[in-house]
């Protein structure tokens, strides 16, 4: 039986996942980086992306997450998320309508658009649409 540790995932809102897990892989600033139990203490930038995590049964959750950071020590991994959805819980409709927002405000490119949100939307937006279809 596999060595298992404790995974946290939480945003400004909610506890999004409170689970013991054997293995987890996260996007990190720089790609992503993967956790098992008694890794070394670390501190991560959590970038754009879909984190999984797999239990001891192989069961696999997966949901997007959008910046924060990843805290791993003591046999735990929190994760400190700006945003965080499972991925049965993203709703399609509407992370389809936010990319359809995002490529438009891109593709304006008036003096008024931060480009670098409107970059950074489409991301978030290509990531949560990506999740919920795979």
């Amino acid at each position: 039986m596999p060595d298992k540790f404790q995974l946290t995932v939480v945003t400004p809102e909610r506890t999004v996942l409170d689970a013991q897990v054997v293995s987890v892989m996260a996007p990190g600033g720089d790609g992503y980086f993967g956790v098992l139990a008694h890794h070394a203490p670390m501190l991560a930038e959590v970038g754009v992306g879909r984190l999984t995590a797999t239990d001891e049964a192989d069961s696999v959750t997966v949901m997007a997450v959008s910046g924060g950071f990843a805290e791993v020590r003591n046999n735990t991994m929190t994760v400190l998320a700006d945003s965080a959805e499972l991925r049965h819980d993203i709703d399609v409709a509407r992370a389809e309508e936010a990319l359809k927002r995002a490529r438009l405000r891109l593709g304006e490119r008036s003096a008024d658009i931060d480009i670098s949100r409107a970059e950074a939307a489409l991301s978030r937006a290509l990531n949560r649409v990506d999740t919920a279809r795979r």
